[in-house]
């Protein structure tokens, strides 16, 4: 088995923003060579997270976030950490920080209307994330 890793940087320009990162998913695995395998995506950090869902409507990513946020909103009464950012951690812990994906034939093995987003909840920072590719 053969293993790739790659990292890169996310910007992110608000404090709850959802990025489609999947052409730059798509061009580690490309760059790889591995055919057969999987592409393992992660994020380092405590208050962001990879998710995997549509991207063909700009709308759903939104309306992820705005779940979210009536889940876990940002001013909740209660919330003890100092650094005033518990919800981005609540909901880090929801999305969680990382996702597999297939490959085959060179390429992610998504569904039609799949992307793979980062999800970002203590913005705007400067995040990394990681992916790693295996296989042969």
């Amino acid at each position: 088995m053969n293993i790739v890793q790659q990292e890169f940087s996310v910007s992110t320009k608000t404090r709850c923003q959802m990025i489609d990162i999947t052409s730059q998913v798509r061009s580690i695995v490309g760059e790889s060579g591995i055919k057969d395998g999987d592409a393992i995506i992660y994020c380092p950090h405590t208050t962001a997270g990879i998710t995997i869902n549509e991207n063909a409507d700009r709308s759903v990513p939104q309306d992820i976030l705005l779940a979210l946020e009536e889940i876990v909103p940002e001013h909740q009464a209660g919330f003890q950490h100092i650094e005033g950012n518990s919800d981005a951690h609540a909901k880090s812990s929801i999305i969680g920080c990382s996702e597999q994906v297939l490959i085959k034939n060179g390429s992610l093995h998504l569904g039609t209307w799949q992307g793979i987003f980062f999800c970002e909840f203590d913005g705007p920072r400067n995040r990394k994330v990681f992916v790693q590719v295996r296989g042969q």
